[in-house]
C-alpha cells in the first residue's frame, strides 16, 4: 500500500488547515480541550456543526446524492486528523455518523428528504435507543415491543445508556415487532419523536460526575408507520450496518497521537519528585513511547481499512480490531496522564462544564484538572459500541474463521 499522499491530497490537507485556522474559534478549541467526556456538550458541538454546514463539509461520510462531500476515504482521514490536531469539537456522532448513513442506505425517498436536511441544520438532535437492562452485549434479547395499531406503532419498554437523551428531540430505536424463533428476525428499526407523552428520561451520572447517558422509559409511545426504516424484521441487518460505521471507517489514532504529543510536551515541565522532570524518567518515557508506537500501528491499520474502502469495499469486521485496539489505547493514554500529574491529578472536579467564564478554577493546572475525569470516563471505551469481549468474538469468527 502506498502511504504517500497524492499531490491532490496534499493540497486538500493545506486547504483544511487554512480553513481551521480561519474558522475554528479559540473558545471552541478551549471547550473541546476542556471536555473530559466522550461527547462534547451541544453548546460547542452545535456551533461547530453550523460552521461546517455553511462550508458544506458537515456530511463528509454521506454519499454525494444525500448531500455528502464526495471526499475519498483518505480525504476523510485527513480532515479528521487535522480537526484532532486543531482541537476541534467532536460532531454529533449519533446523527451524522450513525443515523445519517442508515437513512441514506435504507430510508425511503420521503425519509431522506425530510430527515437528512434536519440533521444537517441542527433542527433535530438524535439519540440512540439500542441497549436495555440485560440486553447490551446480547442485543438480540431486547424486550422493548412495538405493536402496530392502524397507522401507528405503539411502543412499550426501556432503553439504557442513552447518550444525550436529555438534549435530544428524536430517538432511533430497535424494537420487537413480532415473535420469531430467531430473535434477530423480530427486530425493527423505528424513528420516534421524544417530545410526546409517555417518554421519561432519567439521568445516569457517571463516575466523574458527567451527565452523558440516561435511562429512557417508553409507555404507550406512538410513532407513525412511515417512521419504520427498512422493512419489519430488518432491524438487525440495519443495526449491524450502523455498528460497522460506529466501530470503523473512523480514525481514532490521530486524536490518540495528538493527546500523546501533549503529554510528551507537558512531561518536560512536570517534576518527577527527584529534582528532575518527568521527561527524564526513563520508565515513564518508555511507557509513553510504547503506547505511541501502538497508536502509530493503529493508524496504519486504519489507513489500510480506508484504502480498502477507497476500492469500494465495505469496512467489514476488521473494524472490530480497530475499535478494540483504540479503546484499549484510549484507557492507557488517560492512565498515563494520571501518572504524569501525580497527586495534582487526583482531585476530581465534578462541576461542569470545565470551560467558559463560570468554569471552576483548577487547583494546579487545566490538564491536571482534566486527568481524573478523563481517566474515569475512558473506562467506558471498552464497553460502548460493543465490548472488547464481543469484538474478540467477531474477530475470531469472521476474520480468523475459528
Amino acid at each position: 500500500m502506498d502511504l504517500d499522499f497524492s499531490p491532490e491530497d496534499t493540497a486538500f490537507r493545506k486547504e483544511v488547515r487554512h480553513f481551521l485556522d480561519e474558522n475554528l474559534p479559540e473558545h471552541l478549541r478551549e471547550g473541546a480541550r476542556a471536555t473530559p467526556g466522550v461527547f462534547v456538550e451541544p453548546d460547542i458541538g452545535s456551533e461547530w456543526q453550523a460552521i461546517l454546514h455553511r462550508k458544506g463539509w458537515l456530511a463528509y461520510n454521506w454519499p454525494v446524492e444525500c448531500g455528502g462531500t464526495g471526499w475519498t476515504p483518505i480525504q476523510r482521514y485527513i480532515f479528521e486528523k487535522e480537526c484532532a490536531l486543531a482541537d476541534a469539537p467532536s460532531l454529533p456522532v449519533l446523527s451524522l455518523k450513525l443515523l445519517g448513513p442508515v437513512i441514506c442506505r435504507f430510508g425511503t425517498a420521503e425519509q431522506k428528504a425530510h430527515i437528512l436536511p434536519r440533521i444537517l441544520d441542527g433542527t433535530d438532535f438524535w439519540c440512540q435507543g439500542f441497549s436495555e437492562p440485560g440486553s447490551g452485549s446480547d442485543l438480540a434479547s431486547l424486550k422493548t415491543r412495538a405493536e402496530r395499531q392502524g397507522d401507528h406503532y405503539v411502543i412499550n419498554g426501556q432503553k439504557i445508556w442513552t447518550t444525550h437523551a436529555h438534549h435530544a428531540n428524536r430517538i432511533f430505536c430497535l424494537v420487537k415487532t413480532s415473535q420469531s424463533e430467531k430473535p434477530q428476525r423480530s427486530i425493527s428499526f423505528l424513528l420516534v419523536d421524544m417530545d410526546q407523552p409517555g417518554i421519561e428520561v432519567r439521568p445516569i451520572i457517571g463516575l466523574a460526575g458527567d451527565h452523558e447517558v440516561n435511562e429512557v422509559y417508553l409507555d404507550d409511545v406512538r410513532t407513525p408507520v412511515d417512521h419504520l426504516v427498512g422493512e419489519e424484521g430488518q432491524g438487525w441487518t440495519i443495526a449491524k450496518f450502523l455498528l460497522e460505521n460506529e466501530r470503523g471507517g473512523a480514525c481514532h489514532a490521530p486524536k490518540l497521537l495528538s493527546d500523546l504529543s501533549r503529554i510528551r510536551a507537558a512531561a518536560k515541565g512536570e517534576p518527577d519528585g527527584r529534582g528532575g522532570c518527568m521527561a527524564d524518567d526513563r520508565t515513564f518515557m518508555a511507557r509513553l513511547a510504547r503506547i505511541e508506537l501502538e497508536a502509530q500501528a493503529l493508524e496504519m491499520t486504519e489507513l489500510r481499512v480506508l484504502a480498502e474502502m477507497a476500492k469500494g469495499l465495505p469496512p467489514g469486521p476488521q473494524t472490530s480490531l480497530s475499535k478494540m485496539v483504540a479503546s484499549t489505547l484510549r484507557q492507557q493514554v488517560d492512565a498515563l496522564a494520571m501518572h504524569l500529574y501525580g497527586h495534582a491529578g487526583l482531585a476530581l472536579e465534578t462541576r461542569r462544564p470545565l470551560y467558559g467564564d463560570d468554569a471552576p478554577q483548577p487547583l494546579y493546572g487545566k490538564e491536571a484538572q482534566l486527568a481524573a475525569p478523563r481517566y474515569l470516563n475512558s473506562r467506558a471505551w471498552t464497553i460502548f459500541g460493543g465490548t472488547n469481549e464481543i469484538q474478540r468474538t467477531i474477530i475470531a469468527k469472521t476474520v480468523l474463521g475459528l
